[in-house]
């Protein structure tokens, strides 16, 4: 019988969340000196956009933070005896967690623009203008900064969909208090708290369904597991393939197990490492389990319960 791994742990260079620690600590410096200006603007001009896009930077500062932390924490913990996969898995509640606050502050946001609306407060335009302007300027450079690593860490993602939320939330402030200040039109306020609420409520559905995806441990996005499994059979010496898994430990860190049922006469050796090879070239699953075991074992496969 042959056992083996692709790696005999998992890989040093950590998660793919791990190399941003930097653009995500420079993002929540920019979140938090905004959310202080952003607020005490907004208190001190009744402007509900303002207020609404405060709340929804609070969590943008605590989804930052969070994701942060999980980074660091992933970072500081790896594997030990009693926590084999380490602690990477934080780094995806914390996206469930942005997920959970941005939900709420969407809601909440939603819920207060459309009890204003039928009668809205007067709220001085060039106070909002000039901290819309502040807020743009402020989220593009964060923008700029978590771009990159969102594209490889879902981590990170949370932290950039927040990001871009506040973005369009600033743009929405800047039209309404460009308006407000043209026009004297007291629903430009409301109207836009509205919007930044409707923006943000998709977009935080989308975070949410992925984070959950990894919790529950389903086939990493376009992996055909069906494919897999089919490819496994066809290497030489192979004749059955059963207990197949494949996940997402957390973003960047896909893991595979099998078991691979061969002849008598195999060379186990040779195809233990032509299924590694498969996996790492075809699929880019680097850390996989994969037991190569003659008929005699499978036969006890067939007997487990799940």
């Amino acid at each position: 019988m042959g056992h083996g791994h692709g790696h005999g742990h998992l890989p040093a260079a950590g998660s793919a969340s791990g190399r941003y620690v930097r653009q995500l600590a420079a993002a929540l410096v920019i979140g938090a000196a905004f959310l202080t200006l952003e607020l005490v603007v907004g208190l001190a001009t009744s402007s509900l956009a303002l207020i609404s896009d405060a709340a929804h930077m609070l969590t943008d500062v605590l989804g930052v933070g969070m994701a942060l932390t999980a980074v660091l924490l992933a970072r500081r913990s790896g594997p030990t005896l009693n926590r084999t996969f380490g602690m990477y898995r934080a780094e995806v509640l914390a996206a469930l967690g942005n997920a959970v606050l941005l939900f709420g502050v969407a809601g909440y946001v939603t819920f207060e623009a459309v009890t204003r609306i039928g009668d809205p407060p007067a709220v001085p335009g060039l106070p909002v203008l000039l901290v819309a302007v502040a807020g743009m300027c402020a989220n593009v450079v964060a923008f700029l900064l978590l771009r990159h690593g969102a594209r490889e860490s879902l981590n990170v993602r949370g932290a950039y969909l927040e990001v871009i939320a506040d973005l369009i939330g600033s743009l929405g402030v800047l039209i309404s208090g460009a308006v407000t200040l043209l026009t004297g039109w007291r629903y430009a306020d409301p109207i836009a708290g509205v919007a930044i609420g409707l923006f943000v409520l998709p977009r935080t559905v989308i975070l949410a369904r992925r984070a959950l995806r990894i919790l529950f441990q389903h086939a990493p996005h376009g992996v055909d597991v069906g494919a897999l499994n089919a490819e496994l059979a066809r290497l030489p010496g192979v004749e059955d393939v059963h207990d197949l898994h494949v996940w997402t430990l957390t973003s960047g860190m896909e893991v595979a197990s099998a078991h691979l049922t061969v002849h008598a006469e195999t060379d186990t050796s040779a195809v233990l490492a032509a299924a590694q090879k498969l996996l790492l070239t075809g699929y880019s699953i680097e850390h996989a389990t994969l037991q190569v075991e003659p008929r005699e074992s499978a036969r006890r496969c067939a007997q487990l319960s799940w």
